[in-house]
């Protein structure tokens, strides 16, 4: 309706109501402007800034497009430029998929132009019923919403959806010749700015040609002087349009003076690919190593006659993956339905594959671990997609999220079937990803955490007072027990002690929901500061050095065994670097100097002259005072205690 907008314009309102009825069914002819009208006796409208009826603006024709040009090619820079010449190559493809085309020609001038040729129907030259004396051809070319594509008569599927394509590029060109062979004969008409140049003209008949050319130059006024086509993007999407259809043959041409900084793109290549996406892959990944021997690759047809797919994945060992779908050989940059129902597709069948081989830990797969190092190629043609704005950038229709999922879930699962040692190999790193990104995520939870309580260290650890890690160390000791003593006998200011509860979970054997619920193994990681597997950095380490000192048996070795595992397997920075330390047992502790021995037995010394035997059953006290008393002491050994312990007390003095 952008062209029949002015409702009213030469109806002559005193005619009877026949006549201005007939007068509706004579719409002006697109591509003229309409006439000026001589001005009337109205006053002017008011100048003092207020909004009236006079402010408002009618845009005919091609006229919105060179105003809000970003609406329908989504700027005014080089990505515009080439999106332009994208909306030509789409409309020849939509020939090629309908089975009437087989060739596409695309060319890069020296004076700045592009042209676009196909060997299909050729767009109509004969007049429009709705235009009696406009070609069909003048009409898609001026008129917004205008072509064969709103219903499934021409193209089953087709890019073009909006009917804007051809018309856009016409209305941005500065100028534009447009030819069509078709019936034998040879149609050409030129165009300036939006504008017909002159009529169409018949140049006469032509043998084996057949289809359109249309050749235009960018408008200056729009896109600046400086904006011109960049060869290697647009050499990328011709290849690209080459794989996604193997039925096509695309003959590419760029004049030799715009490939001086285009790297590697060649002068002329003819890009046919009979191996479609499959080769499309090969040909990104190279020689990089991937899990599985084979991709995962397949085309058919979606349920309902509603389209047919083709897809093609590998998963590489570097994991620097990538997805690129399209739709009807539109490329959808920003995803859309038909990604999700990928994605959904590759995580149920994984997990169903964990769950019949009794991998317990492909429970918690998502989509980005599935696809997140993957090398993704998705092609759908589906019958009216509904795509979002102009660009066509993200698909939006949503039952081809269903379509695709349904279609490549028993695919998957006959894949992963067929060969179970490269399916385990995929389950296993998918299951890492997983478990690397639940940690990442507790990392993040615990640095949140940090920040708002500044520093989150254990309950149990008895820090040191330095700050710096230069000549500190910590002791991971076995038990409370041994903790108190080692926090006793330690030197405060670089000395820290962390007592570790019994044995420490075994992390060669644990999975990565146990390790992280592990509440020794989390006190240890808070204190050490440092991180643990890709995330750790040897200068977050709080200690210079870290000491095991266990108990001197059996279960200490244990312990030891067990912590020098979880070093090894979450740290290993921290033993390539010297931090890491045991503590030999057994540990001796040094006594200060022993007492003076005490004085000999009384049996084995002589008596003195004056002493005190201790009480005795019917023993009196005797005063042993006169010399050789000694003598009379083995006659009464019985009576002096010789197997006592106790020392001989001197009696006082009287």
């Amino acid at each position: 309706m952008a062209d029949n907008l002015d409702l009213f314009a030469g109806l002559d309102k005193s005619a009877p109501a026949k006549k201005r009825k007939a007068a509706r069914k004579t719409p002006r002819a697109p591509g003229r402007r309409p006439k000026a009208k001589a001005p009337d006796s109205k006053p002017a409208p008011p100048a003092n800034g207020d909004y009236t009826a006079h402010d408002i603006e009618i845009l005919e024709g091609l006229e919105p497009v060179r105003r809000r040009p970003g609406m329908y090619v989504g700027g005014t820079d080089q990505r515009a430029l080439h999106h332009l010449l994208a909306e030509l190559i789409d409309n020849a493809m939509d020939e090629a998929i309908a089975g009437h085309a087989s060739r596409i020609e695309i060319a890069l001038h020296g004076d700045g132009a592009a042209s676009v040729k196909d060997n299909g129907r050729g767009i109509p030259v004969d007049p429009h019923p709705k235009y009696e004396k406009v070609s069909a051809l003048q009409v898609i070319l001026t008129t917004l919403h205008s072509g064969g594509k709103f219903g499934d008569k021409v193209y089953a599927t087709s890019g073009g959806l909006h009917g804007v394509g051809l018309s856009v590029v016409n209305a941005l060109s500065e100028r534009l010749t447009v030819e069509v062979a078709r019936d034998k004969r040879l149609w050409r008409q030129s165009y300036a700015r939006g504008t017909p140049a002159g009529p169409l003209e018949d140049a006469g008949p032509v043998t084996n040609r057949r289809g359109t050319l249309v050749r235009f130059h960018p408008d200056p006024e729009i896109f600046g002087d400086g904006v011109r086509f960049g060869p290697r993007s647009l050499y990328e999407m011709a290849r690209t349009r080459a794989y996604l259809y193997r039925g096509v043959e695309i003959r590419w041409s760029c004049d030799a003076a715009l490939l001086a900084d285009a790297g590697a793109v060649p002068e002329t290549a003819v890009l046919h690919y009979p191996g479609g996406l499959v080769d499309y892959l090969n040909a990104t990944i190279g020689k990089r190593h991937t899990l599985t021997p084979a991709p995962f690759a397949g085309q058919g047809a979606l349920n309902g006659d509603s389209g047919r797919i083709e897809w093609a994945l590998a998963w590489p060992e570097d994991e620097e993956g990538f997805v690129s779908s399209h739709c009807n050989t539109v490329p959808t940059s920003q995803g859309g339905s038909h990604e999700a129902g990928l994605r959904a597709a590759l995580v149920r069948g994984l997990k169903g594959y964990g769950a019949l081989v009794g991998n317990k830990r492909a429970a918690q797969l998502t989509a980005d671990d599935v696809t997140g190092g993957a090398c993704a190629l998705l092609s759908v043609f589906l019958r009216d997609p509904q795509f979002q704005g102009q660009t066509k950038e993200r698909l939006a229709s949503p039952e081809a999220g269903r379509l695709v999922e349904n279609a490549l879930g028993d695919h998957f699962d006959h894949w992963l079937s067929a060969d179970p040692s490269a399916a385990n190999l995929l389950l296993e790193r998918v299951v890492e990803r997983a478990e690397e990104r639940l940690r990442r995520r507790k990392d993040r939870e615990v640095a949140r955490k940090r920040a708002a309580r500044k520093t989150r260290l254990p309950g149990k650890l008895a820090d040191c007072a330095r700050e710096a890690a230069a000549g500190t160390e910590i002791f991971l000791v076995e038990g409370d027990s041994a903790g108190g003593s080692a926090k006793q006998a330690r030197n405060r200011e670089t000395q820290a002690v962390l007592p570790l509860r019994g044995k420490i979970l075994n992390v060669a054997s644990a999975s990565a929901d146990k390790l992280r619920g592990n509440k020794e193994l989390d006190d240890l990681v808070q204190a050490l500061g440092c991180g643990t597997g890709a995330r750790f950095d040897a200068g977050a380490l709080r200690y210079e050095r870290v000491v095991i000192m266990t108990d001197a048996d059996v279960d200490g070795a244990h312990i030891a065994a067990l912590l020098m595992t979880f070093f090894y397997r979450q740290m290993p920075g921290l033993i390539d670097g010297g931090n890491l330390f045991l503590a030999q047992p057994p540990l001796y502790r040094l006594p200060p100097p022993p007492p003076p021995p005490p004085p000999p037995h009384p049996a084995a010394r002589t008596p003195p002259d004056d002493f005190l035997l201790p009480p005795d059953a019917g023993a009196d006290r005797r005063r042993h005072s006169v010399p050789g008393a000694a003598a009379a002491l083995p006659a009464r050994a019985g009576r002096h205690h010789p197997l006592c312990a106790r020392r001989c007390r001197p009696r006082p003095a009287a």
